[in-house]
């Protein structure tokens, strides 16, 4: 082990003391920097990642968006298939309606699909709850699990659907009656929005409540494992007609998406300055460490040490400080995600409550997800960081002479 680094050591660690004062304040600064980076980006990456998860399950890698009501011809579904990256197609339509339970009324969008086709698109039985989706006919519809709690009904249940449609008659002076529907399951998603104004239905229902005929909206489409949204959104509008546009996952939800990658990054880059702060009181306590030693630094001049050694002692001492905190920030941040929900849960109990923090951020539980590369830039930013902190302090005793620093009070 070369001197300058023994002896670093022996500065942060002296004989006699287990873990001096300046060198707790200093690892635990970078610590608390580091956990708080790990947690913060892994949270806000949870957020972004259930979105995503959510959003394929629910419509699919790629989505096929007429620009109104489209015609599903045999040319339009046969050119989709063709593609070599859609594994499956499912056409869908979708709407506004009112629900009426017991006068109990509420205004869901609503979304009727092929059945069996849409299974090949959807792990749509991962999030039934209740009933079952064979019972799905053209005189059903499956409810999402807060707004089935919200009109207190059961599976089995009749409810009034009442359209658009209805309005459009009246106008011509007839009367359409609502359509009474039975509930023939209820689902839950983990999503506080979709879980409480979701209703799905036969694609042939939701055809009569909107008067459409044989029209849709456009396809959910399913990808070949692997295959890449955008490669794949490329082919497919080489094909389809000018009525119909193909979509990534990404594209049809760019203006939420982009809002969650801004917050992400902009509370990544405010974290980092906690890690900033601690570098500065790691450079002032060596700077004081400087001052308070010239005579010995003087000494190692005098015995033979370069300048370039006595400035590599206070840098190696940045280093150890650098990675001793990353390391036990790191085990702190771990520890905090993995409890992440109690703790939420207990603050939530301390303050709103968690059935606010439910309804203001959408999710039944806190979402964490860590990205390698997050965790890679985190430990490189911060060792750096405290390594630098040494710069000065290193730069100021590597300046000292041997005869003038011996001669220091």
């Amino acid at each position: 082990m070369p001197w300058y680094f023994y002896l670093a050591l022996k500065q942060l660690f002296p004989a006699g003391r287990r873990l001096p004062f300046f060198t707790l304040i200093s690892v635990a600064g970078v610590g608390l920097g580091v956990a708080l980076m790990l947690v913060s980006t892994s949270v806000m990456g949870g957020f972004g990642y259930q979105i995503k998860r959510m959003i394929i399950d629910t419509q699919g890698e790629v989505q096929i968006r007429g620009r109104g009501p489209i015609e599903a011809t045999a040319a339009m579904e046969q050119a989709i298939a063709r593609v070599p990256a859609v594994a499956a197609a499912a056409p869908y339509a979708q709407g506004v309606v009112m629900l009426e339970f017991n006068r109990r009324p509420a205004f869901p969008t609503i979304q009727g699909f092929a059945l069996e086709r849409m299974r090949q698109v959807i792990p749509l039985e991962r999030y039934l709850i209740a009933g079952a989706w064979s019972e799905l006919d053209d005189d059903a519809v499956i409810l999402s699990s807060l707004l089935a709690n919200s009109l207190g009904v059961n599976v089995g249940d009749l409810v009034s659907v009442y359209s658009p449609l209805m309005l459009e008659r009246m106008k011509a002076q007839e009367v359409l009656l609502p359509r009474a529907v039975r509930v023939a399951g209820i689902f839950q998603i983990g999503h506080q929005q979709l879980d409480s104004s979701t209703v799905l239905c036969s694609l042939r229902l939701m055809q009569d409540l909107y008067g459409m005929d044989q029209l849709i909206h456009g396809y959910n489409v399913r990808l070949q494992p692997g295959a890449d949204p955008d490669v794949a959104v490329a082919a497919l509008n080489a094909v389809l007609p000018p009525v119909a546009r193909a979509l990534t996952w990404f594209e049809a939800n760019a203006d939420f998406q982009a809002v969650i990658s801004f917050e992400r990054n902009m509370i990544f880059f405010l974290l980092t300055f906690i890690i900033v702060v601690a570098a500065f009181s790691i450079t002032s306590s060596l700077l004081v460490t400087v001052v308070r030693k010239t005579r010995e630094i003087g000494l190692l001049g005098a015995m033979g040490g370069s300048a370039r050694q006595v400035a590599l002692c206070f840098c190696a001492q940045g280093l150890l400080i650098g990675v001793g905190g990353t390391l036990g920030g790191l085990g702190l941040g771990f520890t905090l995600l993995h409890y992440r929900n109690a703790l939420v849960q207990f603050i939530a109990s301390l303050t709103m409550g968690p059935e606010v923090f439910a309804k203001f951020y959408q999710f039944n539980s806190l979402p964490a997800h860590t990205e390698s590369k997050d965790v890679i830039i985190i430990i490189v930013f911060s060792i750096l960081a405290a390594t630098l902190a040494g710069l000065i302090p290193a730069w100021r005793a590597a300046k000292l002479k041997p005869v003038e620093a011996l001669r220091s009070e």
